[in-house]
């Protein structure tokens, strides 16, 4: 039986790259992103994910068998706490009642090794509380945090959810996947930017020589929105050339 996957962000990068694999692999895909996909909708706005919810209710009645919440932004202006966070909460839970109750159904998010890096709690907590206009206003002046911010705190949204009666006891898998620098149209200005992909690289070092491409990231999401992935939940998977490793040792895992 074909499975149907909902992918948001899969216009281009990691989410293109997800959908492309499991388009491949035989599965049913439904993309959405703000332009170039099957549902156009702007994950920034409640607006726009309300249209995303309804649009995947309608091309499918019958139920989703998972979702994969990509889409994100790396700006440092609070649009990226909209899309980073409140975007993909809205997605995972606005998704979740379409979501078969068998023990095959699952869901990822994807979050990122900034998660690891220095972050704004204030601006987490305001995440966590679902005050988005509280969340907007706390972002304001924290640019350089902003990123981090919100990875930490979708990071801690799953972590929290995914163990819950509604996610692991109705069947529903949720896991986290962290890529380290893939190379995406997110991420081009750095590898445009020698000196800078030099900073990158000392905060990030790559103990396996390089940094990775969506395609990879896209293999391990395969395997945890498939059926073979039948134990781990929420789980924070790091794909990252060794970065979080390098940087933080032996004592965190």
């Amino acid at each position: 039986m074909t499975r149907t996957v909902v992918i948001t962000g899969a216009a281009s990068g990691i989410g293109k790259a997800i959908d492309e694999l499991l388009e491949s692999r035989g599965y049913r895909t439904i993309g959405v992103d703000v332009h170039a996909t099957d549902i156009i909708a702007d994950l920034s706005t409640p607006e726009g994910r309300a249209k995303m919810v309804a649009a995947v209710k309608a091309e499918c009645p019958d139920g989703i068998d998972g979702v994969v919440a990509c889409a994100g932004l790396a700006l440092a202006e609070p649009k990226t706490v909209a899309v980073n966070y409140f975007g993909a909460v809205a997605t995972l839970e606005g998704l979740r009642p379409l979501i078969k109750v068998n023990a095959q159904s699952r869901a990822v998010v994807i979050a990122s090794v900034a998660a690891t890096m220095p972050h704004d709690d204030a601006l987490v907590d305001a995440c966590l509380s679902g005050d988005e206009a509280a969340a907007l206003k706390a972002a304001a002046g924290k640019e350089d945090l902003i990123y981090a911010s919100t990875k930490v705190a979708i990071t801690r949204w799953a972590r929290k959810h995914a163990v819950l009666p509604e996610w692991a006891g109705a069947g529903i898998l949720l896991n986290i996947v962290a890529p380290g620098v893939i190379h995406t149209p997110m991420t081009q200005a750095i590898y445009d930017d020698k000196a800078y992909l030099e900073q990158i690289k000392q905060m990030l070092p790559a103990p396996i020589g390089r940094y990775g491409e969506p395609e990879e990231i896209a293999q391990l999401v395969g395997f945890l929105i498939s059926p073979e992935n039948s134990l781990m939940v929420g789980q924070m998977l790091y794909i990252d050339s060794g970065s979080e490793a390098a940087t933080r040792g032996e004592l965190a895992w």
